[in-house]
Protein backbone atom coordinates (compact mmCIF):
# COMPACT_ATOMS: atom_id res chain seq x y z
CA UNK A 1 0.00 0.00 0.00
CA UNK A 2 1.62 2.82 -0.95
CA UNK A 3 0.67 6.14 0.56
CA UNK A 4 3.09 8.28 -1.37
CA UNK A 5 0.59 8.77 -3.99
CA UNK A 6 -0.93 11.27 -1.43
CA UNK A 7 1.30 13.65 -1.90
CA UNK A 8 1.34 14.85 2.06
CA UNK A 9 3.13 17.69 2.66
CA UNK A 10 3.42 20.54 5.41
CA UNK A 11 -0.51 21.47 4.35
CA UNK A 12 -1.73 17.86 5.47
CA UNK A 13 -2.62 17.33 8.89
CA UNK A 14 -2.57 14.37 10.68
CA UNK A 15 -5.29 13.02 13.59
CA UNK A 16 -4.58 10.43 15.28
CA UNK A 17 -6.82 8.19 17.82
CA UNK A 18 -5.26 7.48 21.35
CA UNK A 19 -5.81 4.26 22.82
CA UNK A 20 -4.54 1.20 20.69
CA UNK A 21 -2.39 3.66 18.40
CA UNK A 22 -0.31 5.41 20.66
CA UNK A 23 -0.54 3.17 23.73
CA UNK A 24 -1.93 0.09 24.50
CA UNK A 25 -5.50 -0.42 24.60
CA UNK A 26 -6.91 -2.05 27.89
CA UNK A 27 -9.64 -3.93 27.29
CA UNK A 28 -12.68 -2.70 29.63
CA UNK A 29 -10.48 -0.63 31.36
CA UNK A 30 -9.46 3.13 30.90
CA UNK A 31 -5.84 4.69 31.10
CA UNK A 32 -6.24 6.43 33.90
CA UNK A 33 -3.06 7.10 35.52
CA UNK A 34 0.40 7.23 34.09
CA UNK A 35 1.79 3.64 35.69
CA UNK A 36 -1.26 2.10 33.03
CA UNK A 37 0.44 3.87 30.56
CA UNK A 38 2.72 1.59 27.82
CA UNK A 39 3.68 3.46 24.93
CA UNK A 40 3.62 1.13 21.60
CA UNK A 41 7.26 0.46 20.45
CA UNK A 42 8.12 2.51 17.22
CA UNK A 43 5.58 5.32 18.12
CA UNK A 44 7.43 8.15 19.28
CA UNK A 45 9.72 7.21 16.18
CA UNK A 46 6.74 7.09 13.70
CA UNK A 47 5.57 9.98 15.09
CA UNK A 48 9.17 11.59 15.10
CA UNK A 49 8.64 11.12 11.14
CA UNK A 50 5.07 12.14 10.99
CA UNK A 51 6.70 16.27 12.32
CA UNK A 52 8.53 15.80 9.37
CA UNK A 53 5.82 15.51 6.99
CA UNK A 54 2.79 16.62 8.30
CA UNK A 55 1.95 20.24 9.27
CA UNK A 56 0.13 19.48 12.19
CA UNK A 57 -0.72 16.39 14.09
CA UNK A 58 -3.40 15.97 16.93
CA UNK A 59 -4.87 13.22 18.69
CA UNK A 60 -8.64 12.90 18.78
CA UNK A 61 -9.63 10.28 22.07
CA UNK A 62 -12.53 9.43 23.06
CA UNK A 63 -12.27 9.58 27.56
CA UNK A 64 -15.74 8.79 28.84
CA UNK A 65 -13.70 6.96 31.85
CA UNK A 66 -13.91 11.17 32.96
CA UNK A 67 -18.22 10.97 32.43
CA UNK A 68 -17.85 8.28 34.49
CA UNK A 69 -15.72 9.67 37.03
CA UNK A 70 -13.29 6.70 37.36
CA UNK A 71 -10.83 9.88 36.52
CA UNK A 72 -10.57 13.52 35.86
CA UNK A 73 -9.36 15.99 33.18
CA UNK A 74 -6.49 16.27 35.02
CA UNK A 75 -5.78 12.83 35.05
CA UNK A 76 -5.83 13.06 31.28
CA UNK A 77 -3.43 16.30 31.03
CA UNK A 78 -0.83 14.57 33.65
CA UNK A 79 -0.91 11.12 30.78
CA UNK A 80 -1.16 13.42 27.26
CA UNK A 81 2.14 15.82 29.05
CA UNK A 82 3.74 12.37 29.16
CA UNK A 83 3.22 10.98 25.66
CA UNK A 84 4.31 14.48 24.11
CA UNK A 85 7.37 14.60 26.43
CA UNK A 86 8.27 10.99 24.81
CA UNK A 87 7.58 12.23 21.29
CA UNK A 88 9.28 15.65 21.99
CA UNK A 89 12.11 13.71 23.13
CA UNK A 90 12.31 10.97 19.86
CA UNK A 91 12.67 14.24 18.03
CA UNK A 92 8.29 14.68 16.85
CA UNK A 93 5.90 16.92 17.54
CA UNK A 94 2.08 16.63 18.70
CA UNK A 95 0.48 19.92 18.08
CA UNK A 96 -2.82 19.40 20.61
CA UNK A 97 -4.75 16.42 21.81
CA UNK A 98 -8.89 17.18 21.92
CA UNK A 99 -10.86 14.61 24.12
CA UNK A 100 -14.49 13.31 24.61
CA UNK A 101 -15.28 12.85 28.12
CA UNK A 102 -18.98 12.42 27.78
CA UNK A 103 -20.34 8.98 28.02
CA UNK A 104 -21.11 7.29 25.22
CA UNK A 105 -25.19 7.35 25.70
CA UNK A 106 -25.16 10.99 25.48
CA UNK A 107 -24.80 11.06 21.87
CA UNK A 108 -22.51 13.98 22.02
CA UNK A 109 -21.20 15.98 19.07
CA UNK A 110 -18.00 15.47 20.18
CA UNK A 111 -17.67 11.48 20.80
CA UNK A 112 -16.01 9.56 17.90
CA UNK A 113 -17.46 9.09 15.74
CA UNK A 114 -19.00 12.44 15.66
CA UNK A 115 -17.15 14.76 13.80
CA UNK A 116 -17.14 17.39 16.89
CA UNK A 117 -13.23 17.17 17.86
CA UNK A 118 -12.38 17.32 14.18
CA UNK A 119 -14.45 21.01 14.05
CA UNK A 120 -12.70 21.80 17.19
CA UNK A 121 -9.25 21.49 15.77
CA UNK A 122 -9.86 23.33 12.44
CA UNK A 123 -11.30 26.02 15.03
CA UNK A 124 -8.16 26.39 16.60
CA UNK A 125 -6.17 25.65 13.20
CA UNK A 126 -8.39 27.06 10.50
CA UNK A 127 -5.15 26.11 7.73
CA UNK A 128 -7.16 22.12 8.59
CA UNK A 129 -8.51 21.16 5.12
CA UNK A 130 -10.14 17.80 5.76
CA UNK A 131 -9.68 16.54 2.48
CA UNK A 132 -5.95 17.20 3.02
CA UNK A 133 -6.12 15.31 6.40
CA UNK A 134 -5.58 11.84 7.30
CA UNK A 135 -6.85 9.90 10.12
CA UNK A 136 -5.26 6.87 11.85
CA UNK A 137 -7.57 4.75 14.11
CA UNK A 138 -8.07 1.16 15.25
CA UNK A 139 -11.53 0.87 15.65
CA UNK A 140 -14.41 1.55 12.89
CA UNK A 141 -15.64 4.41 15.13
CA UNK A 142 -12.36 6.24 14.40
CA UNK A 143 -12.63 5.22 11.04
CA UNK A 144 -16.01 6.45 10.67
CA UNK A 145 -15.04 10.37 11.85
CA UNK A 146 -12.09 10.57 9.53
CA UNK A 147 -14.89 9.63 7.00
CA UNK A 148 -17.43 11.35 8.66
CA UNK A 149 -14.70 14.78 7.60
CA UNK A 150 -13.96 13.87 4.23
CA UNK A 151 -10.39 12.48 5.53
CA UNK A 152 -8.50 9.65 4.29
CA UNK A 153 -8.35 7.04 6.49
CA UNK A 154 -6.15 4.16 7.99
CA UNK A 155 -7.48 1.33 9.65
CA UNK A 156 -4.21 -0.40 12.34
CA UNK A 157 -4.90 -3.79 12.54
CA UNK A 158 -6.35 -5.59 15.84
CA UNK A 159 -8.08 -9.05 16.31
CA UNK A 160 -11.19 -7.04 16.76
CA UNK A 161 -11.59 -5.13 13.44
CA UNK A 162 -11.88 -7.52 10.08
CA UNK A 163 -13.93 -5.48 7.97
CA UNK A 164 -13.09 -1.73 7.69
CA UNK A 165 -14.13 1.03 5.92
CA UNK A 166 -10.67 2.78 5.57
CA UNK A 167 -8.77 3.58 2.97
CA UNK A 168 -5.40 1.82 4.04
CA UNK A 169 -4.53 -0.71 6.59
CA UNK A 170 -1.85 -1.59 8.44
CA UNK A 171 -0.48 -3.16 11.62
CA UNK A 172 0.57 -0.38 13.23
CA UNK A 173 2.38 3.65 13.43
CA UNK A 174 5.75 2.07 12.61
CA UNK A 175 4.43 0.27 9.37
CA UNK A 176 2.58 3.50 7.98
CA UNK A 177 6.10 5.51 8.95
CA UNK A 178 8.02 3.11 6.60
CA UNK A 179 5.42 3.73 3.73
CA UNK A 180 5.53 6.91 3.71
CA UNK A 181 9.26 7.79 3.41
Amino acid sequence: MNLNKLKIDSTWTLFLDRDGVINTRLINDYVKALNELKIIAGVPEAISQFTKLFGRIVVVTNQQGIGKGIMTTEDLSIIHGFIADVVKQAGGHINQFYFAPQLKSENSEFRKPNPGMGYAAKNDYPEIDFEKSLMIGDTESDIEFGINLGMKTIMLTTERNVKTKADYIFENLHEVAKNLK
